[in-house]
C-alpha cells in the first residue's frame, strides 16, 4: 500500500506535525526529513574518517559511504557513469567549476557564450567573469511577456564563434520550465555545448542526463531535502577528461613533484581536499527518500499545488502574478497594489506563512519586469492543498497596512 504523499509533512521534525506555520520558500531551501538528519547523524557517530588511502575500518567505511552516494546520484539523474559525478558545495560552486575550466581550456578572445535573460545571479555572474578574463561575449536571449524563451531569436544568436550556452531549467522567479531538450538539441547541432542550471527542476521534476543530452547539469543538495553546503556537477566523461582542474590539492594528484604535478582521473581531478562527506552521505539519504515516494508522485503533487496558486492569484484583483508560461513549476512571484513585498511578506510572516521577499538573485529579470521586487511563494510535495487556501484567503483578506 503507497503512503499517502498529502501526509509526507509528518517525515519532518521541524514541521512537528503543526500546520500553524507554513512554510512556502521552498526555491530558496527545502526543509530535511529525519531520514537525512539521521543518516548525517550516524556517519558522525559510527565512522567519521577521512576518504580515500586509510587503509583502518573507519576510513574505509567511509569511503564506501562516499562513494556509494556518488553512485545514487548517478543513477538519479541517469548518468552513464559514476566518473561524470563531481560533489561540490552547491549549485553555484558547481557553475563556477564548469565556467572557470571549460573557458580556460577552450575560450578564445571574441568566442561567444549565450545566456538567457532569466538566469539566476549563479548562472550569469560566473560568465561575466570569465568573459572579462578571456575575452569572451556574452548574448541574451529574451523573456517574452509570458515569462517564456524568445526562440525565434535564439535563431538569430548563432554564430560560428558560438561556443557554450548556459541556461535554466526551471526560473527561480517566474516559474518557467525551459524546453531544454529542445535547446540542446539546436546547440548540438551548431556544435555548441550546453550547461544546464537544474537547481529548481532536480529536486522536482524527472531529469535524465542521457534523454536531455546536455553536457553539464549543475544542481544543489539542500533545494531537494539534502544538507546545505552539498552540489554537484554532471559533466560527460570525455568532456570533463579534456578540461583542467578547478583546485589545487589532496586527492585531486596521481604524483606530485616540485616543478610540475600528474592530475588523477576522474571523478578526484575535480575534488581537491577533504569533501564534505557527512554532507554527501545526507545528500544520497535525501536522494532515496526522494526516490520512495517517486519523482512522478512528487511532480503531480506540485502540479495540483501550483495550479491552485495560480489560479487563486489570478482571481485577486489587487495582485499581479509574474510569468504566465504553459509549463511551469510551484514558483510564483507576484506584487500587490500599494505595498512593497517586504511588508507585504512581513505581513504574511506575522499570519503564519514563510514566503520570500527580493529580486531572489535575479536583478535583470527584475529590472525587465519592472518588479524590482516581489513575494515569492514556492511549493514543495510536504506543503498540502489546505495551506495553499489558506494563504490565498490570508492574501485576499488584507488591507492596507503600514510595518
Amino acid at each position: 500500500m503507497k503512503r499517502s504523499i498529502e501526509h509526507s509533512a509528518l517525515d519532518f521534525p521541524i514541521f512537528n506535525g503543526d500546520e500553524s506555520y507554513v512554510y512556502l520558500d521552498n526555491a530558496a531551501t527545502t526543509q530535511k526529513p529525519k531520514a537525512v538528519l539521521e543518516a548525517i547523524m550516524d556517519y558522525y557517530s559510527n565512522c567519521n574518517a577521512n576518504v580515500y588511502r586509510a587503509i583502518h575500518r573507519w576510513g574505509e567505511e567511509s569511503t564506501r559511504r562516499y562513494e556509494e552516494a556518488r553512485q545514487t546520484v548517478a543513477a538519479f539523474i541517469g548518468a552513464s557513469s559514476t566518473d561524470e559525478i563531481i560533489f561540490t558545495s552547491g549549485a553555484t560552486d558547481s557553475i563556477n567549476l564548469a565556467a572557470t575550466v571549460y573557458c580556460q581550456r577552450y575560450i578564445e578572445p571574441g568566442d561567444e557564450i549565450i545566456l538567457t535573460e532569466m538566469e539566476h545571479h549563479s548562472n550569469l555572474v560566473p560568465w561575466q567573469i570569465q568573459g572579462e578574463r578571456t575575452g569572451a561575449v556574452l548574448k541574451f536571449i529574451p523573456v517574452d511577456e509570458s515569462g517564456e524563451l524568445n526562440l525565434e531569436v535564439l535563431k538569430t544568436l548563432w554564430s560560428p564563434r558560438t561556443k557554450l550556452l548556459a541556461l535554466t531549467h526551471m526560473s527561480n522567479v517566474l516559474g518557467t520550465i525551459n524546453p531544454v531538450k529542445e535547446i540542446i538539441k539546436l546547440a548540438h547541432e551548431r556544435g555548441v555545448k550546453v550547461l544546464i542550471d537544474g537547481a529548481q527542476s532536480v529536486p522536482h521534476i524527472k531529469v535524465d542526463v542521457q534523454d536531455l543530452n546536455c553536457d553539464f547539469l549543475a544542481f544543489s543538495g539542500h533545494k531537494m531535502c539534502g544538507p546545505t553546503g552539498t552540489g554537484v556537477l554532471y559533466g560527460k566523461r570525455e568532456l570533463l577528461d579534456e578540461l583542467p582542474p578547478f583546485r589545487g590539492g589532496g586527492e585531486m594528484i596521481r604524483s606530485v613533484f616540485l616543478d610540475h604535478s600528474e592530475w588523477n582521473s576522474l571523478p578526484h581531478k575535480f575534488e581537491a581536499g577533504t569533501p564534505n562527506i557527512a554532507g554527501v552521505v545526507g545528500l544520497a539519504a535525501a536522494v532515496h527518500y526522494l526516490q520512495s515516494w517517486g519523482m512522478d508522485r512528487i511532480e503531480e503533487q506540485e502540479k495540483i499545488l501550483t495550479k491552485r496558486l495560480i489560479r487563486g492569484l489570478d482571481s485577486l484583483e489587487e495582485y499581479t502574478l509574474y510569468g504566465k508560461g504553459r509549463h511551469r513549476g510551484g514558483i510564483a512571484a507576484f506584487t500587490r497594489k500599494g505595498t512593497h513585498s517586504h511588508d507585504l511578506t512581513q505581513y504574511l510572516d506575522s499570519k503564519g506563512f514563510a514566503l520570500r521577499a527580493g529580486h531572489h538573485c535575479a536583478h535583470p529579470l527584475a529590472r525587465k519586469l519592472n518588479a524590482l521586487s516581489t513575494t515569492r511563494a514556492s511549493v514543495y510535495f510536504y506543503n498540502n492543498v489546505g495551506q495553499i487556501d489558506s494563504l490565498l484567503k490570508t492574501l485576499a483578506e488584507a488591507e492596507e497596512f503600514v510595518l
